[in-house]
């Protein structure tokens, strides 16, 4: 079922179904960035210009976390990425790639954002990666 909102963003209007978001990026200074399907355009809300919008979409955020969100080929996952908090939804991510060092990369649909995670950097993070690839591909990466 769609989850549809409708925002004003730089002299615009969007309906956006929330639903076919596949990544949000929440970051300290209270903005949040996310991708729109099947382009690389980037919306970025902030608490002072798009109060509401901003709200709706962390209330909406917070939802997808709180219920472990793991049903209709949605796996939500929150990790700590470059000071951010992410919220992706692992089932859109497409390639995982992993280094002799131990990083693995993964890039989001949607953008051109690539995410790296390394085990000495941020091992919870990493091993939600490497659990979500055993599980979905039967496969392990070394």
């Amino acid at each position: 079922m769609a989850y549809w909102i409708k925002i004003n963003y730089e002299r615009s209007i969007y309906l956006i179904d929330l639903d076919s978001i596949t990544a949000f990026c929440c970051q300290p200074n209270k903005r949040i960035t996310f991708w729109l399907p099947n382009t690389n355009q980037e919306i970025v809300l902030n608490k002072q210009n798009c109060e509401y919008d901003y709200y709706l979409i962390l209330e909406y955020i917070k939802k997808k976390i709180e219920i472990g969100y793991k049903t209709h080929n949605e796996y939500w996952v929150h990790i700590i990425y470059e000071r951010y908090e992410w919220f992706i939804n692992f089932n859109s991510i497409t390639t995982f790639a992993w280094e002799p060092n131990g990083r693995i990369t993964f890039w989001l649909p949607d953008s051109t954002k690539d995410i790296i995670i390394n085990p000495n950097n941020d091992l919870e993070a990493y091993e939600k990666v490497l659990k979500f690839v055993n599980k979905v591909t039967g496969n392990s990466l070394p």
